[in-house]
């Protein structure tokens, strides 16, 4: 009683029933087939090359049949990692296909080395199968075997690629209006910048720049800022973007914790890219930090490496100057300050001298400061109007006079910076441009003090004028 009121409450609850059915037809293994699958499987030499032997004088099986997975014997053997199997199905001349990018996934080296050492066969056409026609690949017509092997970042398999000669595109701007981005973007934007992002994802990677470029610090420095700007265009793939950025900052700082000694790291942050390691072994202007500053690499300046070498050179002159009494610093700091004026002119009278003691940069921080200080403490007494000499009128005052050499100087300063870093580099430092601005509300107040003291005096001369021939009248 009681199972027949369950029948007539469930007949009751599920009375509207949803039909099932494949809407995606498969092909049918034969018994066959699926024995010769299940031997791949479970890496059965002796049965897969009867099978295979067979197949081959009677035609009893479809070599290259597929599993309800929509793998085929090949890449079974290569899933799991069967070398012998693999080398078995490609001597019978199975279809290949992605075979070669399903290896560089899986990260099965031996299995890349056999797929790219085998040779196709020169007569007759392999019939691929159904299911493993582009529309169905795994992957897109952009993914190339160096592109894949470098997402994955496996240095083995990539270094074998790089041995075959393999190249990778150049990717364009992406402002590029060239015909073939156009195109491109107008029959599938999504797979024309999805392209484009597994490009640079591709050369993002530490393995391929470690073998492939000859200067990998400034392949990491250049790639990390292009990548930036790019994560400011594509906001789709800003945060792809800005990841692969890091990447390449994080590289180039794990890359340098790799220098054993001083001496390495030194050849590392002064190398330039015309630089002769035998004739400039002296040089010593950081041309490769200024470079990763240039690039923001905050993380490659604040590697301690870096940052070691940086504390040796500002202490140049007081190498034990962090174990002292923090009053002695402040004697030292305040002596070197008050001396700044010697010292200035020592420098000048010398202009390129070598080891100087104002050149050391510990020294010239506290000559600079102190000189700033002395620049804003003359202000100070010019806008109270005090002159050390108590003259009166629109003429320059000794405190104005003894400003004018400091505005000079900051002028100078910024033109020699000019000079040597380049236009273009002075002008995208926002700090240059305030510099640009303090200096020119300097020069004109200067201008604007001058040419009131000139029309005053002419004032003063044309009434003096007046008055003489007014008295001779």
């Amino acid at each position: 009683m009681s199972q027949l009121y369950f029948r007539r409450t469930e007949n009751f609850l599920y009375r509207d029933r949803i039909p099932l059915q494949i809407v995606r037809a498969e092909s049918e293994l034969s018994p066959l087939e699926k024995a010769y699958l299940c031997a791949v499987e479970k890496g059965d030499y002796a049965s897969v090359k009867q099978a295979l032997i067979e197949a081959e004088i009677y035609f009893k099986i479809n070599i290259n049949c597929i599993d309800p997975l929509g793998r085929t014997a090949l890449l079974i053997a290569i899933e799991n990692e069967n070398l012998e199997i693999t080398e078995l199905l490609l001597s019978f001349n199975v279809y290949v296909g992605d075979a070669l990018l399903h290896a560089i996934r899986k990260e099965v080296v031996g299995a890349v080395e056999l797929l790219l050492n085998h040779k196709k066969p020169s007569g007759g056409m392999q019939v691929p199968p159904i299911l493993l026609d582009k529309q169905f690949s795994d992957f897109t017509p952009d993914i190339t075997p160096i592109i894949l092997a470098a997402h994955t970042n496996n240095y083995e398999i990539i270094k074998m690629l790089v041995q075959k000669g393999v190249s990778i595109p150049q990717p364009h701007q992406v402002r590029c209006n060239c015909m073939e981005c156009v195109s491109s973007s107008d029959v599938d934007s999504l797979r024309h910048s999805r392209s484009r992002l597994n490009i640079y994802r591709a050369l993002a990677s530490p393995s391929l720049i470690a073998l492939s470029s000859e200067d990998p610090f400034l392949t990491a420095f250049q790639l990390s800022w292009e990548l930036q700007e790019l994560s400011k265009v594509e906001n789709e793939f800003k945060s792809e973007y800005e990841e692969l950025s890091q990447q390449c900052k994080q590289f180039a700082k794990d890359l340098l914790d790799q220098t054993r000694s001083s001496r390495e790291l030194e050849l590392i942050l002064n190398y330039k890219d015309n630089m002769n390691l035998l004739e400039d072994e002296g040089n010593n202007d950081l041309a490769r930090l200024k470079l990763a500053i240039k690039y923001h690499q905050k993380e490659f300046v604040a590697q301690p490496n870096c940052q070691q070498l940086l504390a040796s050179r500002w202490y140049d002159e007081f190498s034990g100057w962090r174990r002292r009494h923090w009053a002695s610093k402040f004697i030292t700091c305040m002596f070197i300050g008050f001396l700044f004026p010697f010292f200035s002119l020592l420098y000048l009278s010398l202009p390129k001298p070598h080891g100087l003691f104002i050149r050391k940069p510990f020294i010239k921080f506290i000559c600079h400061t102190a000189s700033y200080l002395t620049f804003l403490f003359l202000l100070l007494l010019a806008s109270q109007h005090v002159d050390l000499l108590t003259k009166q009128g629109p003429e320059p005052t000794t405190v104005e006079w003894m400003i004018l050499p400091w505005v000079l100087g900051f002028v100078w300063a910024e033109i020699k910076q000019m000079w040597d870093g380049g236009f273009q580099d002075y002008i995208h430092d926002w700090w240059n441009l305030m510099d640009f601005v303090m200096n020119s509300l300097y020069l004109a107040t200067i201008s604007l003090k001058f040419v009131t003291y000139f029309k005053v005096t002419n004032r003063k001369l044309s009434k003096n004028v007046l008055f003489y021939n007014f008295y001779i009248k």
